[in-house]
């Protein structure tokens, strides 16, 4: 029994042992992961332990007295890991507390003069009116996604100070004690964020939307291997596991919008002016996520049953539109990080266009339906046809957004080195009409059409 016991006591020592280990290896990977985090807790640190002093040291405990917790819960609410987010909540936590006590202390002097039965009645009035007002003001949607820290502390405050004031004779110095040390704790955040190691938010969003355009490039320029290269029992043999990447862009929405309301409470950094145009940025984002939602549907179809003899006709003008917009995300995705005209993108959204004109071309004269095709085999061949070339478009609309940023922000122009490929388009001069290509008709016809007219109806549409 005694060697049973043992070895249970043993084996519980071992299991603790193991948890220990773990979690701390998990808060090694946290810091590895982003070394900013183990600075930004110092900062933190050092914020809250500056603002102590007004309780540590005598004079100033003697000026601020117990008012000076105020500072102390300033820092915890207002620093965040970001310049931009605590500038945000450090300056709107200063206004709000200033017009709040201003309208607390009118309203307070305004009840006095109702006299002692009235005060506490129109003083409970003020606080349900705002309280009221301003609830309601942060379901509106500008109000909820800039301002909404701002509204609890102007509700917080004026509550506070109106309620306190009723049994405080002394309600201005109530006031300018914690407007006083409050400014304190949000300057002290401010000064700690903007100087000491800054993580700016507005460098955070230029760099996603790279990112974000840089995982939708991986995705169509491996696309046209991993779904044409297929094997016999219609699964692709590659690893398709570098595909995923842009399930991310998905779900980003959330975390843009805020990194650019953070951004714009940033004063000029690096590269990076005051008054940035954190829009186009949005603007960019979104025609992304448009593009990555055909990506998902695309996704869909790797594992595709149709006959392989089927895509194999069209494989390479397909092959080559996936591969060309790839390309172009690439470069717009890198013009972004280098602030660097993409001169090379428009010469790969020619090729994909131009793809695009060709394929719609084989589709009408290639005769793919025989006399014993099943039509419905065709439907995911048509489909993928449909979501490449609106991919087109999209490739098209993300580089349109990006040279205007490129306008609004000069960017540097820098020729290419090499020269990009040419368009491969067969004609003695690209196409200038984009709206004829823009998103080009596909035509499946059952009867067999003559070479001849489908050649003619071609050189129509060019």
């Amino acid at each position: 029994m005694d060697f049973d016991h043992q070895k249970r006591e043993q084996g519980r020592f071992g299991q603790g042992r193991s948890r220990i280990e773990a979690f701390c290896e998990n808060v090694r990977k946290i810091g590895r992961d982003d070394p900013r985090r183990v600075v930004h807790s110092l900062k933190v640190g050092l914020a809250l332990t500056l603002v102590s002093l007004l309780y540590y040291c005598q004079p100033l405990y003697d000026s601020f007295g117990v008012s000076a917790m105020w500072a102390v819960i300033t820092v915890v609410l207002v620093f965040e890991f970001s310049a931009g987010a605590t500038l945000g909540k450090g300056v709107m936590r200063g206004l709000a507390t200033l017009l709040a006590a201003a309208l607390a202390v009118g309203a307070h002097h305004l009840a006095n003069l109702s006299g002692r039965i009235g005060e506490p009645i129109l003083l409970g009035f003020f606080v349900f009116l705002q309280a009221v007002v301003f609830t309601f003001a942060r379901f509106y949607p500008t109000i909820k996604a800039r301002y909404d820290y701002g509204s609890v502390i102007f509700i917080l405050t004026f509550s506070f100070i109106s309620v306190s004031g009723y049994r405080d004779d002394e309600i201005l110095k109530l006031a300018y004690l914690r407007l006083s040390t409050i400014l304190i704790g949000g300057s002290t955040c401010i000064v700690i964020s903007v100087l000491v190691f800054p993580v700016w938010a507005g460098e955070e969003l230029h760099n996603l939307i790279a990112s974000n355009m840089d995982k939708l490039a991986c995705f169509l320029q491996g696309f046209g291997h991993v779904y044409f290269e297929m094997a016999e029992d219609g699964v692709s043999k590659r690893d398709k596991s570098f595909l995923q990447g842009y399930a991310t862009v998905l779900n980003s929405k959330n975390n843009e919008d805020n990194l650019a309301n953070f951004a714009r409470w940033e004063p000029g950094h690096g590269r990076f002016r005051f008054r940035h145009p954190w829009k186009q940025y949005l603007k960019i984002g979104a025609r992304t996520r448009r593009c990555a939602y055909r990506i998902e549907s695309l996704n869909g179809h790797l594992n595709s049953q149709a006959k392989p003899e089927i895509p194999s006709k069209i494989r390479e003008t397909c092959s080559e539109m996936s591969l060309e917009c790839g390309r172009a995300m690439k470069e717009l995705a890198s013009a972004i990080k280098t602030m660097v005209k993409p001169f090379a993108a428009h010469v790969h959204i020619e090729n994909s266009k131009s793809a695009a004109e060709n394929l719609n071309s084989v589709l009408q004269s290639s005769g793919l339906l025989g006399d014993n095709t099943d039509v419905l085999q065709l439907v995911p061949v048509a489909t993928i046809v449909s979501l490449l070339i609106d991919i087109v478009k999209c490739t098209e609309e993300i580089a349109e957004s990006v040279h205007e940023l490129a306008s609004m922000v000069n960017f540097e122009a820098v020729e290419p080195t090499v020269s990009p490929e040419k368009p491969k388009t067969g004609q003695s001069e690209p196409m200038k009409s984009p709206d004829d290509v823009n998103s080009p008709s596909i035509i499946i016809v059952i009867d067999e059409p003559s070479l001849e007219n489908g050649t003619s109806d071609s050189k129509s549409r060019a």
